[in-house]
This record gives structure tokens, sequence and C-alpha cells, in this order.
């Protein structure tokens, strides 16, 4: 497999990406690199022949799982968040691939971006960046080609008015425009889909969301029950303490009683020796 040569690059320049290299490993300071720069080429325009990013975010696949062996690997926590933005990286990837823009859409509407910065100096997570510029590029190429259908229907209007002679043309026009129909057809149901796919998600998540406060519910009627459960316990424990110390004392009271008793009669008995 061909090895891009500013690869070695990115991972040698970039030193403020880690804000305490001290801290960590040599590969892990690599892999900040590695990342950083696939979050700055994809949120710039890239075209069609641009091969670095799935260059990259192949790399930084490997990095992390040699990541995950290494005696001085960071945190779960910080485990976690790299895989996530590698996986939206992916994702991302993934989603450009796709013909339509609905499905791009779509696609990205399920993209997890990251949720802290990868360098020091970013204010927002550039994965969320990478995000927010794809939606929006998504929704630009729906609506243009939704407007490309309408600017062609005006177009074949204008040219259908036209004299006999300069219409020659027509049946291939007409021939255009039924693609585009259909096209636009496939638009609407693309995002007939999309929308149902998103009602159908949120109810889930809304049954998901009442069997949660269901579940809360019930716990903390049950945490109540075992409070009142063990007040009671508690008071009964309280009571049966008190008693057992007043019986006890009622004891030690006989046997003084009875030995102070023993001892007079022992007296009377046996009287003193002279």
């Amino acid at each position: 497999m061909r090895r891009s040569p500013s690869l070695s690059c990115v991972t040698s320049n970039c030193c403020a990406s880690v804000s305490a290299p001290d801290m960590a490993s040599r590969l892990e300071i690599n892999f900040v690199r590695l990342l950083s720069r696939c979050e700055s080429i994809a949120s710039e325009k890239r075209g069609e022949a641009e091969w670095r990013l799935e260059k990259y975010v192949g790399a930084l696949e490997e990095m992390l799982v040699a990541l995950r062996k290494n005696p001085s690997k960071p945190t779960p926590e910080v485990l976690t968040e790299y895989t996530r933005k590698v996986d939206f990286l992916k994702g991302l990837l993934e989603a450009e691939k796709l013909s339509s823009a609905t499905e791009k859409a779509l696609a990205n509407q399920f993209l997890a971006p990251g949720r802290t910065p990868t360098i020091a100096n970013e204010r927002m997570p550039a994965t969320k960046t990478v995000h927010m510029q794809t939606k929006a590029r998504c929704t630009g190429e729906m609506r243009d080609e939704l407007l490309g259908t309408v600017g062609l229907e005006m177009c074949v209007s204008l040219c259908r008015g036209l004299p006999l002679d300069e219409r020659q043309s027509a049946a291939e026009l007409d021939a255009v425009l039924q693609h585009h129909h259909n096209l636009q057809e496939k638009l609407a149901e693309d995002m007939l889909n999309l929308a149902r796919n998103l009602k159908n998600n949120t109810l889930a998540a809304q049954n998901i969301i009442k069997q949660d406060n269901q579940t809360l519910s019930q716990s903390m009627r049950q945490a109540d029950m075992n409070f009142e459960k063990l007040k009671t316990e508690s008071e009964r424990l309280e009571q049966h303490t008190k008693k057992s110390v007043n019986w006890l004392l009622w004891l030690m009271l006989i046997l003084v009683s009875f030995t102070f008793i023993s001892m007079i009669l022992f007296i009377r008995i046996f009287p003193r020796l002279r």
C-alpha cells in the first residue's frame, strides 16, 4: 500500500497539540497530531481527487489499536473520546460516498462528533464544527436539486414559446425534463423516508424515556418503602435494646439484694468467735 509522504510530516508538526507532553506517550502525541490534521482537512472543501483524509483515518485506526495496547495508555475516558472522533471521521467519509443528497443528510444525522477539543487552543471541538458544516452542505445540495428542477421547467416553458424552427431539441428537452421530474420524485420520496425515520427515532426515544421514568418511579417507591421498613425496624431494635437494659438492671439489683441478705443471715447464724 502506498504511504503518503506528508503523513510523516503531519506527525512531526503542531508541537503544541498536547498540553502536557511529558505526561503522555510518544504514540499518543503522534496520534493527537494526526487527529488534529484530519479534522483540519475535513473542515476544508475537498475535491473528488482528495485521498489524504481516507489514508490518514486508516492510519488513525492503526494507531488507536496500538494505543490501547500501549502500557502507558491514557485513561478509559480519553480512549473513548479518541474512538468517538475516529468513528466520526470514518462515518463522514462513508456519507460522502453516497450518491443522493438526501442519503448524505440522513447519514450525517446519525454521526456523533467529539465532545472535547483535540488541541488546547480550540474553543469548540473541531468535529462539531465539521458536523455543522456537513449539515449545511447537505441542505444546500438538496435545495440546489429542487431549485435546479424548477429552473429547468422555466427554461423549457420559454423554449416552447419559440418558433418551430428553433425547437429542434424539444424532444430532448422533454426527456431531460422527465428525467428531472423523476429525480424530484425520488428526492421527495427520500425526504419522506428521512422524515419517517426521524419520527420513528423520536417515538423510540420517547418510549425509552417513558420506560426509564417508570423504572425510576418504581425505584423511588421501593426506596421509600425500604426506608419506612428500616425506620420501623430501627424503632423496634431501640425498644428491644431498652428492654434488655431494664431486665439486666433488675437482675443486678436482685443479685445484689440476695447477696446482702445472705451475708446478714450468715453473720447471724455463725457469730464471730471470741
